[in-house]
């Protein structure tokens, strides 16, 4: 039993970490959404946070992977923790709302190098064999932020101030860092052979991951499927405030509590999953996953009501989990950690520029139809598109693919 949990001690911390800052991120969003409608009271405004993070990745992920994966990656975490303390303390004092998009911006950048960093981090830090259990908790974590950070901003803000909260909220980061600092470093680094960053550096980067993506055909197409199909899930989150007050007749107070039962939702979801992920293969967790988060899209868009919307609301929020941890390890267990920062970003450079696109669009054609045909195409799309994931995944032949112990797994090309 005590050697059980020293192997999971590291991975606890790793956890704690980033448990914190997703807290951390639900305390800012809150805030932020708060601070910015106070000093423009426009709700266009408001709705240019959504945009700001995929264009940013549009012009950072072409560099980042290089970055990355030639240095270690705790380290690039703990930084990107502690320039977003920095820079969320600093809002507060932004005298206009173009600083304040100036320091959203770099939070973005800083943003944009932590999820490949934490992504390779965990496939680094925790065994083969335990990234399922991790992924899974860690589901059962960014569920809890869910709630738990959006609860604590309008606590702080209520009990202080905007500018309080804040500034408190900057404290979750530093903590984070902290914890980072007591795990160890797992890579060797010598800094006399890492490549300066150049345009030519860069060119030939992107060439090793186009190369590595042609030989191992099979886990790209299911890796950009699965963002592909999210990117329709965005698509919609994007007109959620709008579509269930003004087409489904939901007022401010049912929102919020429509916002706290899928909060809800994906907590129980992530508890039963991170206690009995044993008993599901990867397979059956992503299929199960997108299959049931879709209908509950599709509940939603053909919604009437708000009891008719808390269904669809609960069983995404439900099923949600399952998709996330299942993916995930699918990836870690499939893409070498000396280039997934480089495949990372690529993947999430592509998912930006569809999202950016799909924002533009969307919003075009709920203002020339109605929104609830929008919603409702979009909803019948991403179900049509998780049936055909659905089928990749169970491909017999792919099943080695989807093992979770240490034997190499085979036959990665279509």
């Amino acid at each position: 039993m005590k050697t059980k949990l020293k192997g999971w001690k590291d991975p606890a911390i790793l956890l704690s970490s980033i448990g914190l800052s997703s807290i951390g991120d639900f305390v800012y969003l809150v805030a932020i959404n708060i601070i910015v409608y106070q000093l423009t009271g426009s709700a266009a405004a408001v709705a240019g946070l959504w945009i700001i993070g995929p264009l940013t990745n549009i012009v950072t992920k072409f560099w980042t992977g290089s970055f990355i994966d030639y240095r270690s990656k705790r380290k690039v975490m703990v930084v990107t923790y502690i320039m977003r303390a920095v820079f969320i303390s600093l809002i507060p004092f932004a005298p206009n709302m173009i600083i304040i998009y100036g320091i959203l911006v770099v939070l973005s950048v800083a943003k944009s190098f932590f999820n490949p960093s934490s992504m390779t981090y965990v496939a680094i830090l925790v065994p083969k064999e335990k990234r399922k259990r991790f992924n899974s908790i860690r589901s059962f974590a960014d569920s809890g932020a869910f709630i738990i950070g959006p609860a604590i901003g309008g606590t702080l803000i209520l009990l202080a101030s905007v500018e309080t909260t804040l500034w408190l909220n900057a404290v979750f980061f530093i903590i984070s860092a902290i914890l980072l600092l007591f795990l160890p470093e797992k890579e060797n680094i010598d800094k006399e052979t890492i490549p300066t960053l150049t345009l030519s550096q860069v060119v030939s980067d992107f060439t090793e991951v186009s190369k590595f993506m042609s030989e191992n055909k099979y886990v790209s197409y299911i890796y950009l499927a699965f963002n592909m199909v999210m990117v329709f899930s965005f698509a919609m989150d994007t007109q959620e405030v709008v579509f269930t007050q003004q087409v489904i007749g939901l007022s401010e107070l049912e929102y919020s509590l429509l916002i706290s039962i899928t909060g809800l939702g994906s907590v129980v979801g992530a508890v039963l999953l991170s206690v009995f992920s044993n008993l599901f293969s990867l397979r059956y967790m992503i299929v199960i996953g997108i299959t049931m988060m879709t209908a509950g899209y599709v509940i939603y868009a053909f919604s009437w009501s708000f009891t008719s919307i808390v269904v669809g609301f609960v069983i995404l929020g439900f099923f949600n989990v399952y998709l996330n941890a299942g993916i995930m390890t699918f990836y870690q267990n499939n893409i070498p950690v000396d280039i997934m920062g480089r495949v990372t970003s690529i993947y999430q450079l592509i998912q930006s520029a569809v999202q950016v696109l799909f924002i533009l669009v969307i919003g075009f054609i709920a203002d020339m139809i109605s929104l609830r045909l929008t919603i409702v195409t979009l909803a019948l799309v991403m179900l049509l598109l998780s049936v055909i994931f659905s089928y990749l995944v169970f491909k017999p032949n792919k099943k080695s693919l989807y093992q979770e112990d240490y034997t190499e797994s085979k036959n990665l090309s279509v």
